[in-house]
């Protein structure tokens, strides 16, 4: 085609682009399901009134689900992203509305969640005059949002929303936030079709792989005699658990999961040795500094995994496969650095690693499994106590679901049990709060997990502590019917600061102690079936009841009031110097 076919061409796919005369808000709507967005999580407001008005007429095709919270909107968007696999979106009007969406914000961010919200704002003319609910929410969410904006010009929503998206979901996901002035949402303009995002100048989300790098990384794996693979959620975002489990196989690696890294890998899988961190598992923490190669895949070396950097993993040369370069070298330093998405990256790695077994050193982790189980885990699962504990519920949980359930946990006791004892087959199965540990996050997760799969039973496991923090949320699953099952692991105490009391303060239990409503009755109060246990030779039936009924349910289990969660690492202390009893 010569110069002038192609400016005639040109020319005729302009004339012929259709072009429609609407206002801000119903773009913002054609958007989103240009996006292949059907879900929205929400609260209206005055600010955010136009594009609910517009709404209206697309019920039909978007399913806007009314939180009670917008603290539970942006969780629920959360727990849909996680389950999904896509982007997130939640609705909130200004001012108050926007600040509750800050704990969520933070918490996506730090946890990788791709989140797309859209908050109303006051007309662009009364920006800082403190006018009624307006808040400088851009300045307020910028430390907690991979990318914020402000729109107060209706032509700019097809481009800034376009970026939104594609920055939310590309290279190491995270939250966006845009918000739109009201004058924007009811200005006219003409809307020429939606345009999705591919490339912004400047934001590369992923790194050049350096094959010099990946070499590196083989040599030193092929060298090792002691290799120990550590992962996260990496593995799951990038959507790479056959090429992870590939890698592991080929190599005869032994592997350790932190919290959000669980479910990449199945946990019977023969390779799978266990949970890092605090509450982890005793041989993956131990042989940490043992190992004479660690190799971490998609993960950022949190505190709560690694204890101490100073006696973290001395004597080990360090390989780090990510996807953001911020995260190598922040908090370990790497020998090995490879840069980007493991997707990518892992293929090239298995490829160049020779065929191992290693049977001596996953021999290794076996022990010091047998003396865990011996020492801590059968008293867990298989306690001789008259009350019930938590791990015992996982166990039986477990043989029911056959570890193909989505288990959504809040923060506390009952979540590091549901990290070490919960079984899973398939990946995007485990939901909780891993960086920020927010409270309160279960049960709105729990529900936006449901609606991400709903095919699949997604089980909420949470505390009384936590639970009551976001309890309104039982009137969202109420009125759409969302077939959650809640287990409410009831300790008659905020579980884990209590432990640490009791370690660290002498028992000294300041304002720990916590009393309840009548669960069971609350949850019928929003027609929504419950019961409670107190005796064990109950629970299997109870649990049985519960997953065999058609909607949501909420079972409350009472539980011993000062059972620990052990092994533990001492804050303070090495990865080596975990604590069994």
């Amino acid at each position: 085609m010569n110069t002038l076919e192609l400016e005639e061409e040109k020319k005729v796919t302009a004339t012929s682009k259709k072009t429609e005369n609407i206002t801000g808000s119903e773009a913002v709507l054609k958007i989103l399901l240009a996006e292949n967005v059907h879900t929205v999580f929400g609260y209206p407001g005055g600010a955010i009134m136009p594009i609910y008005d517009a709404l209206y007429d697309y019920q039909d095709k978007l399913n806007h689900i009314l939180v009670r919270h917008e603290q539970g909107s942006i969780h629920a968007a959360q727990g849909f992203a996680r389950t999904s696999g896509e982007v997130g979106v939640v609705f909130a009007t200004s001012g108050p509305g926007a600040t509750n969406l800050v704990t969520g914000l933070a918490d996506a961010m730090i946890d990788s969640t791709p989140l797309v919200c859209i908050t109303g704002q006051v007309f662009a003319h009364l920006l800082g005059t403190d006018a009624f609910q307006e808040t400088d929410v851009i300045n307020v969410t910028t430390p907690l949002t991979k990318w914020n904006y402000q729109v107060t010009d209706a032509t700019e929503i097809p481009s800034v929303l376009a970026k939104a998206f594609y920055i939310a979901r590309s290279g190491r996901p995270g939250p966006v936030l845009i918000d739109i002035t009201k004058n924007a949402q009811i200005q006219k303009f003409d809307f020429e079709g939606y345009v999705p995002c591919n490339h912004i100048r400047s934001y590369r989300p992923k790194p050049i792989v350096r094959k010099e790098y990946v070499e590196e990384a083989a040599k030193l794996i092929n060298e090792a005699k002691k290799p120990f693979v550590i992962f996260g959620q990496g593995i799951i975002l990038g959507k790479a658990e056959k090429e992870f489990k590939a890698f592991i196989e080929k190599g005869g690696l032994p592997a350790a999961w932190t919290i959000l890294g669980l479910s990449a890998l199945p946990t019977d899988h023969p390779q799978n040795v266990g949970m890092l961190g605090m509450h982890g598992n005793y041989g993956p923490n131990v042989l940490t500094n043992d190992c004479d190669v660690l190799v971490a895949v998609g993960m950022r070396f949190d505190d709560r995994v690694t204890g101490r950097l100073d006696k973290y993993a001395k004597q080990a040369k360090i390989i780090h496969l990510d996807i953001d370069p911020a995260e190598i070298d922040k908090n370990v330093k790497a020998t090995v650095p490879v840069w980007g998405d493991c997707k990518e990256t892992l293929p090239l790695l298995t490829k160049l690693i020779d065929k191992k077994e290693h049977k001596e050193w996953l021999q290794t982790f076996n022990e010091y499994t047998r003396k865990e189980i011996e020492t801590c885990i059968n008293k867990e699962l298989n306690p001789e106590t008259e009350i019930m504990t938590m791990g015992e519920v996982i166990k039986v949980l477990n043989e029911l679901t056959k570890g193909d359930a989505v288990i959504v946990s809040d923060v506390g006791q009952h979540q590091m049990v549901a990290c070490r004892y919960a079984k899973f087959n398939q990946s995007k199965s485990n939901v909780t709060s891993g960086g920020l540990g927010t409270m309160g996050f279960g049960l709105p997760a729990a529900m936006g997990a449901k609606m991400g799969t709903p095919e699949r039973e997604v089980i909420a496991i949470v505390g009384d502590g936590g639970f009551q923090m976001t309890l309104q949320e039982l009137g969202t699953i109420m009125q759409n019917n969302i077939g959650v099952k809640i287990i409410i692991l009831n300790n008659h105490f905020l579980g884990m600061v209590r432990q640490w009391q009791e370690l660290f303060n002498e028992k000294r239990y300041s304002f720990t102690n916590i009393d309840s409503p009548d669960f069971v009755a609350l949850a019928k109060a929003y027609n929504i079936d419950a019961q409670k246990i107190a005796d064990r030779n109950n629970l299997k039936e109870g649990l049985t009841t519960m997953l065999e009924k058609k909607g949501p349910y909420l079972l409350e289990i009472i539980v011993g009031k000062e059972n620990n969660v052990f092994p533990m690492v001492p804050q303070g202390c090495s990865v080596a110097e975990i604590r069994l009893s």
